[in-house]
């Protein structure tokens, strides 16, 4: 056996990589330079937060001790990372079509302009899901709580920062927002849903929200709601048709629930149960609920389904 050169074999390594690169997949695009950078778009996500809730997510980058000097900096750190990001998102799969250098950068800074002077607008939404999330949580110490630490108030921020991008047709970018919160925090927010004022998603986990879903103000979800769509057998032939339902003003959905297809509406001032499964319209002011489930008790060779007739002294079980 000839003796083993770590230096050699990472070479060969490597030659046999670069070899397979040079394939018809599509995977084999070395172009790192020239695409969005996932990692900085991530950084971009808390450092947005740091102007929707100021005060609240610092920044160590920058010491300076006048406040509105420190918030000058910070904003014009941001809008120059966030210009170079939508810079190379406008050319994200135009292979054929790629806008020039120059093009694309006064193309991303009118987006970037746009974008932030979208942000007041923003913030006043924002302001209203945090007094929706508190108002709607008797487990909310204060309002700084629901900021600091409730992962709805997170989710819901960056969609709602990731829709604006997403209604200039900023590719990919607003999608890169929205998988980072859901990953996160286990709720997936399309960036093409519309959602109104005073939104919340109690404890947050497991809700799926599609890309056209629209849904009103006052509306409440809780953990594994989805509204998704009837069918996707069309695949990219529905791109652009409405497919997720619409849940109007003032409309509660409990957990586990599923509101599916683009022709279903929940109308105003309904409630949905937990674990119901809809696929057509609601009209208003009605109060949808799966019949429960009939709990047998078990001790010995007695079945009951009242706990009660039991002997609590003695071991039981029960199934469902």
């Amino acid at each position: 056996m000839g003796k083993f050169n770590p230096e050699i074999e990472a070479g060969k390594i490597v030659e046999a990589l670069l070899e397979d690169y040079k394939g018809d997949k599509f995977i084999d695009h070395v172009d790192m330079y020239n695409k969005p950078d996932k990692a900085e778009v991530q950084d971009l996500v808390h450092r947005l937060l740091q102007i929707v809730f100021p005060g609240y997510f610092r920044d160590k980058t920058f010491r300076i001790y006048n406040t509105d000097l420190n918030f000058a900096a910070v904003t014009e750190d941001i809008f120059y990372r966030l210009h170079k990001q939508v810079s190379l998102a406008l050319n994200f799969n135009r292979e054929g079509n790629r806008l020039s250098r120059e093009d694309a950068d006064e193309q991303a800074y009118f987006i970037c302009k746009k974008f932030f002077e979208k942000l007041p607008m923003i913030r006043e939404y924002v302001d209203t899901d945090l007094q929706a999330a508190f108002d709607g949580d008797p487990a909310a110490g204060s309002k700084e709580e629901v900021i600091l630490a409730y992962p709805g108030m997170f989710v819901i921020t960056v969609a709602r920062l990731a829709h604006e991008l997403y209604l200039m047709k900023v590719p990919v970018l607003p999608r890169l927002m929205t998988e980072y919160a859901h990953s996160e925090t286990g709720t997936d927010i399309h960036p093409g849903a519309t959602m109104g004022k005073y939104f919340f998603i109690d404890h947050c986990t497991g809700v799926v929200i599609g890309e056209t879903t629209i849904i009103g103000e006052h509306v409440k979800l809780y953990q594994g709601v989805t509204l998704g769509a009837l069918s996707t057998k069309a695949g990219q032939k529905l791109h652009g048709v409405q497919r997720h339902p619409t849940i109007e003003d003032n409309v509660t959905i409990y957990s586990g629930a599923s509101v599916l297809g683009g022709n279903t509406v929940i109308g105003e001032n309904c409630i949905i149960g937990g674990n119901v499964f809809i696929t057509s319209s609601v009209p208003r002011d009605t109060v949808v609920t799966a019949k429960n489930q009939e709990q047998e008790y078990r001790k010995g060779d007695r079945k009951t389904s009242r706990l009660d007739e039991l002997d609590q002294e003695e071991t039981w079980y029960y199934n469902i």
